[in-house]
């Protein structure tokens, strides 16, 4: 019994969790960056909202998940700011780096006002931490689903990314298939070791990654 406890307590001391919601702005430790691929995505969710990033012709690769303000362990989320609300016109020029409007204001409203900037200063953060990565150019050219071991996607960034290294990215993936790509930064966007509930690896051998649509 006494070993059960401990294990249940040492999976409780580093498990990811989010804590209670609505903390105040401005108070983490570093940023996630989190990329998410799109076919897969769609696949997941986006198809069934019919969200228009989901096109056949897109061309859609990698796009930005979220720019997440993160603990040691653990992350807040939908924190308390005095800065306003993105407008319909900010949210939609964020569009080509989130793969729409609305994942790029419900970003802010869970995420961004976590960063205690104003959210146009939040948005261009995003972008910035977006652009300094380099997403391998073969991505581009995958036109078949493929089953690939997910260490083969984190090896593509480290390679196109010379400098970035293996635990600063971590590769996620959700039923059976690549989920994100996920690259922690400190708060100027330097790369930096991921914490103890972000650096745990999907370890799928077969994991899907559907075509570019």
């Amino acid at each position: 019994m006494r070993i059960l406890m401990a294990t249940i307590m040492a999976f409780c001391l580093f498990a990811g969790t989010a804590r209670a919601e609505g903390e105040a702005a401005g108070d983490f430790d570093y940023y996630v960056m989190s990329l998410s691929w799109s076919s897969n995505w769609c696949a997941l969710e986006g198809d069934a909202r019919r969200d228009p990033q989901c096109d056949h012709g897109s061309g859609t690769t990698f796009v930005l998940h979220g720019l997440w303000p993160q603990y040691e362990n653990g992350w807040p989320s939908y924190c308390r700011t005095v800065e306003r609300d993105p407008s319909r016109t900010e949210t939609a020029a964020m569009a080509d780096v989130f793969g729409g409007a609305g994942a790029a204001f419900y970003q802010w409203k869970k995420h961004g006002r976590c960063s205690g900037l104003a959210s146009r200063a939040y948005f261009d953060l995003a972008r910035k931490a977006f652009r300094s990565f380099t997403i391998a150019p073969v991505f581009a050219k995958i036109n078949k689903d493929l089953k690939v071991p997910a260490a083969v996607i984190e090896s593509a960034f480290l390679e196109a990314n010379p400098g970035l290294l293996r635990d600063q990215v971590t590769v996620t993936c959700a039923r059976g298939m690549i989920q994100e790509v996920r690259i922690c930064l400190t708060t100027d966007l330097q790369p930096r070791r991921c914490g103890a509930d972000v650096i745990r690896d999907c370890t799928l051998q077969d994991a899907v990654l559907e075509a570019v649509r």
